[in-house]
């Protein structure tokens, strides 16, 4: 049987993601679904009709969901279900302005999610990220290694394209990294920020590395203040889709994404923005960087700022 991916809503971002998903090759399968009559159809159509040139065999299939949950039998059987359904930000709204909006949505998805898709990973891109994740593993009542959230991919992402326009250096010269909470409890780390193999302290002054920080927790709203309607989504899909792909391979490969943290980092019970290894099952294992004493105090910061917030959205 060949590898089945289902991404649940058909705007900017989820579709997006499916034509990155459909252009890897390496599902047999793409399902795009949507509540928006025809649309999931009609991007289905036109992502296939792009498979001769691009030279790809993947099968993109559209189908128009219901809020009531018909036509989620289309998803059986997938491997992975990206969540990206939800109203984006507008300029001048946080993250959080959109918990109650979004836990609407998100909460009968991933309850269709368990019914016709029990053994599926769910990746969460849904904002506000963190809480919409912890809401998803509550009614999809899946092992929580089986549920996690993108966004560490795409802060570490954003940091590091701010660094190599800073230094001038190559985009693959550059590595950096970002824990915590997507927004604004994010935990830059530059200790294990590196260019061209030298420690960024070395390479930029203080003052410029924080400013590069900052600009990488604002980075979403950087984007959404610009284009006035919509969000980000080439970058978040590009995330999401990598993810996506180290599931469906069972690759082993290590990323910052938001998993459930149980006791890494003298850190219990949360969801939170951490490297894991991921592969078929999920998160197979949170991976412990070496951080400064700076560093970890900003990472259990986070995690009660976000603890707090994950407690409210169980009763959403």
């Amino acid at each position: 049987m060949g590898k089945k991916v289902t991404v649940v809503g058909a705007g900017f971002y989820g579709s997006t993601t499916a034509q990155r998903l459909a252009e890897y090759d390496v599902f047999e399968t793409v399902v795009l679904v949507d509540v928006v009559e025809g649309k999931p159809e009609g991007l289905a159509l036109d992502l296939n009709q792009s498979r001769p040139v691009e030279g790809y065999e993947t099968l993109v299939v559209g189908k128009t969901v219901g809020f009531d949950g018909s036509g989620y039998e289309i998803i059986e059987g997938s491997d992975v279900v990206i969540i990206t359904a939800g109203f984006p930000r507008k300029p001048g709204m946080s993250r959080m302005d959109l918990l109650e909006k979004n836990a609407g949505i998100v909460r009968p998805v991933a309850e269709n999610v368990a019914k016709y898709a029990p053994n599926a990973v769910i990746i969460v891109v849904t904002n506000p990220l963190d809480e919409m994740t912890a809401l998803a593993q509550i009614a999809a009542q899946f092992p929580k290694n089986r549920v996690m959230g993108q966004a560490g991919m795409l802060d570490t992402a954003r940091f590091t394209h701010f660094v190599a326009e800073a230094t001038g250096a190559k985009i693959s010269e550059v590595k950096t990294l970002t824990l915590g909470s997507h927004g604004e409890t994010m935990v830059p780390v530059p200790s294990a920020c590196s260019v061209k193999g030298q420690p960024l302290s070395e390479v930029l002054p203080a003052e410029k590395i924080e400013e590069l920080v900052v600009r990488t927790r604002n980075g979403g709203a950087e984007v959404v203040a610009l284009l006035k309607t919509g969000s980000a989504y080439y970058a978040p899909s590009a995330a999401a889709a990598r993810m996506a792909k180290a599931v469906a391979e069972d690759s082993g490969a290590v990323m910052p994404v938001c998993a459930w943290v149980d006791g890494e980092y003298g850190i219990d019970g949360v969801y939170l923005g951490v490297e894991a290894e991921l592969g078929a099952e999920g998160v197979r294992r949170v991976v412990e960087t070496d951080l400064t004493a700076e560093e970890l105090a900003g990472l259990k910061e986070a995690a009660e700022a976000v603890r707090a917030k994950q407690s409210d959205v169980a009763s959403m």
